[in-house]
């Protein structure tokens, strides 16, 4: 699994889709924090992360669309489903992969919440939960993307279909609420349960909820 796991880390940045996936979103946190912490003067930096969600559409698929459709495309599949660890941990090792990448993401991001405080206040429990919220809500999508990807040995179509399910997952609490789905108390509860957006505005608020928590995780597992 280890082995997986580096293979798979390694090739994210010898192919430079890690390095772009980097670069692309920190332009975008970028051009937010500059208008609302810098030109606006908005102490908050959940303000930026929240501008930034909107770029998990075209981020998110850019890095899990190669986690099984590539490796189907490419006929090395068969080679990785041969080795002998089981399938769970071949996907697990992908998707811890594809994690890290955002992971340097966000760190590399915190040098805009570094220039804040050395130009004015940071509110650190407010920092913290919105940075907890923005990663589980990424993990979501990642794991949406690794899902979707397994479907297809089409690059492009894995990543069209994994932005629409991005595009549907923060559309959530909207369809829930102005749906047919409204109309349905039970599904109703389900979509709203699945609003990764409002989970997200909790987190960004400052507050972390045991209950948020566990429906990330049940998401992503």
């Amino acid at each position: 699994m280890l082995a997986i796991y580096k293979r798979e880390l390694k090739s994210y940045f010898q192919s430079m889709v890690g390095c772009v996936f980097v670069a692309f979103l920190l332009v975008f946190t970028g051009i937010y924090f500059v208008a609302y912490n810098l030109s606006a003067g908005y102490p908050y930096f959940s303000y930026s992360l929240a501008g930034s969600l909107i770029v998990f559409i075209v981020g998110i698929p850019l890095i899990t669309m190669r986690s099984f459709s590539e490796e189907r495309k490419n006929g090395t599949e068969v080679l990785l489903l041969s080795s002998p660890i089981s399938v769970t941990k071949i996907v697990l090792a992908k998707f811890l992969a594809t994690a890290t990448i955002f992971l340097i993401m966000l760190a590399v991001s915190l040098f805009y919440p570094i220039v804040t405080a050395l130009n004015g206040h940071v509110i650190l429990a407010n920092l913290i939960c919105t940075y907890v919220g923005f990663y589980l809500f990424g993990l979501v999508c990642i794991a949406l993307g690794i899902l979707i990807s397994s479907f297809t040995e089409s690059i492009i179509l894995s990543i069209i279909m994994s932005e629409a399910a991005i595009i549907i997952l923060l559309l959530m609490d909207n369809i829930g609420t102005y749906s047919f789905f409204s109309s349905i108390p039970v599904l109703s509860d389900l979509l709203h349960w699945l609003s990764n957006q409002q989970k997200f505005i909790t987190f960004s608020n400052g507050y972390m909820q045991i209950s948020d928590l566990f429906a990330y995780c049940t998401e992503i597992a």
